[in-house]
């Protein structure tokens, strides 16, 4: 079994810091729901690199919000309903589009920036949503925009202590309930910080696979430790991985937004063929998972390892406008934009699974919250509908922090005191590792999966269990412990899940079987894999 804690713990002998509301992480989640709780509480936002530093950063498309007249909630709950593949839960979807609006204007008053076209905001559509519902910021720079507005009214908030470069190894429970979190400071030195609440805001676990769009801190740490805890983890298996990645040598996995192919973009294969009318009468804005499963068909049958976005129809002024950053970073590889294909491929992107929540943030561990990409709110479902990550952050911040208001505060002092035989360092490099790991999870886990690859996926993983007896002291260990405790959960709802619904792919179970699969899996870390069923679907 996976350790309780990921080192030994004596709280009696460590620094103690109380905080009303501990913030552990600073995407668009940490920094929404620290400043709204900054209101009322006194808040420590734990961030293991910097402010700038999270998945919200690269966030490209825009946000998804009902504010055309010409839209409706109705219509934002249906698109997003449909791409959920049957998984998701109504009356998290219903939260979502109500109070989405709301949640667009607190980020305006917190200084975010959209675009505007003739004084109102410009709105565009992406894949698979029926209206014009996405706000973009600087074209497509989105997430760079809302994250530099709310971690500098942040950092000039005085209720708000930021932590940069302290990792937050693992929560701290007593009789069930979450105390706070165990937390190693950059010198190594480690300090108990003592909460009201905790909220898990780590963002995704795209550092699962050898290729993704998620910058290197997203290594699943908020549901490793959450798992730890004891908490419910649902619905991991379902990992979405984005059509579009920029696949050309010397260059990062950089993500080519679906406002792309919003805007016109084709797909063609390596022959110039486009092809999309093979597979979804929606073509290029087809749901992620169809597109991506498209492209990797195409890949495998023209013998290639990528195919092409063509946007050279549209003018060089409206390309460069439209996707400045896009633009600028295909120029710095010797791609253009305007005038070029550009090669692209399926990288992991976003998890819709996590840490279970219910419609105020909580997890099954009182005390202890979960928000953004670590948690599982339900809105999501088995496929998520493009922007509505961003939404689903600041709408169920806010909740958050509306429950943390009417919370007794804390009285019990923790007395934990954990010893585990260990077997001394590490002895291998923890990058070689984490390298292996990544590779087994794309070869066995990744967009299309059968039972004898994860169940061999699953073996190889397991083999790396006495990593957890080590001595662990640095950030990358703790890192690849939280990797692979993230790799054996998908791995293991992906063995037990025998149909193919939404970003879950099974070739030997094609079909979609809602008879017997219309529910959740939800892992814990002593009843191992179970199911839950909803009446409300």
């Amino acid at each position: 079994m996976i350790p309780r804690y990921l080192v030994d713990v004596a709280l009696d002998e460590l620094p103690v810091i109380e905080k009303d509301v501990i913030v552990i992480g600073a995407g668009i989640a940490g920094l929404f729901t620290a400043i709204r709780a900054s209101e009322h509480h006194s808040v420590l936002i734990i961030t293991k690199k910097s402010l700038l530093d999270s998945n919200t950063r690269y966030a490209q498309g825009g946000i998804a919000a009902v504010i055309s007249d010409e839209d409706s909630p109705a219509y934002h709950r249906q698109d997003t309903l449909i791409a959920g593949a049957g998984l998701c839960d109504d009356e998290a979807v219903d939260v979502l589009v109500n109070e989405g609006p709301h949640g667009v204007r607190s980020l305006v008053r917190m200084g975010t920036q959209f675009d505007l076209e003739n004084g109102e905001f410009a709105l565009t559509k992406e894949g698979a949503h029926s209206q014009r519902r996405i706000l973009h910021a600087n074209g497509d720079a989105t997430g760079f925009e809302i994250v530099r507005a709310l971690s500098k009214k942040a950092v000039a908030n005085p209720a708000i202590e930021v932590w940069d470069d302290h990792f937050a190894i693992d929560l701290v429970t007593q009789n069930g309930e979450c105390c706070g979190v165990l937390v190693q400071k950059p010198d190594g030195q480690r300090v108990f910080v003592k909460g009201n609440a905790t909220v898990l805001c780590s963002g995704g676990s795209g550092q699962l696979f050898r290729y993704t769009t998620n910058p290197e801190v997203a290594t699943g740490d908020g549901i490793a430790m959450a798992y730890r805890a004891g908490a419910l983890i649902r619905d991991v298996e379902f990992i979405q991985f984005h059509p579009t990645a920029l696949c050309y040598p010397g260059a990062p996995r950089f993500l080519i937004s679906e406002a792309v192919r919003g805007e016109g973009a084709v797909l063609r294969n390596i022959r110039g063929e486009r092809f999309m009318e093979r597979y979804h009468p929606q073509l290029e804005l087809a749901p992620r998972d169809v597109v991506a499963r498209a492209i990797v068909n195409e890949i495998e049958e023209t013998n290639s390892t990528f195919v092409y976005l063509d946007v050279t129809h549209e003018s060089e002024e409206m390309v460069k406008h439209r996707f400045p950053t896009i633009y600028g970073v295909c120029l710095q590889y010797g791609l253009d934009l305007a005038t070029d294909w550009i090669p692209v491929a399926p990288a992991a992107h976003y998890m819709m699974g996590g840490v279970k929540t219910d419609l105020n943030g909580e997890t099954s561990i009182p005390r202890l919250f979960a928000c953004g990409e670590v948690s599982s709110t339900g809105v999501h479902g088995a496929n998520r509908l493009a922007s509505n990550s961003l939404s689903e952050a600041i709408v169920f911040g806010r909740r958050i922090v509306r429950r943390i208001g009417g919370m007794k505060p804390l009285t019990i002092r923790p007395e934990v005191r954990y010893k585990k035989e260990r077997s001394g360092f590490p002895t291998q490099a923890v990058v070689e590792k984490r390298l292996k790991l990544q590779k087994i999870m794309v070869r066995y886990a990744g967009l299309q999966r059968e039972a004898t690859g994860l169940a061999k996926g699953l073996s190889e993983l397991e083999r790396q269990k006495p990593f957890f007896a080590s001595v662990l002291t640095k950030r990358e260990e703790f890192e690849f412990a939280n990797l692979l405790t993230g790799a054996m959960l998908t791995t293991q709802a992906a063995l037990v899940r025998e149909e193919s619904r939404g970003a879950h792919y099974r070739k030997d179970f094609p079909k979609r079987d809602d008879l017997l699969w219309r529910k959740h899996s939800v892992l814990h870390r002593e009843a191992g894999v179970t199911e839950e069923s909803f009446e409300n679907v």
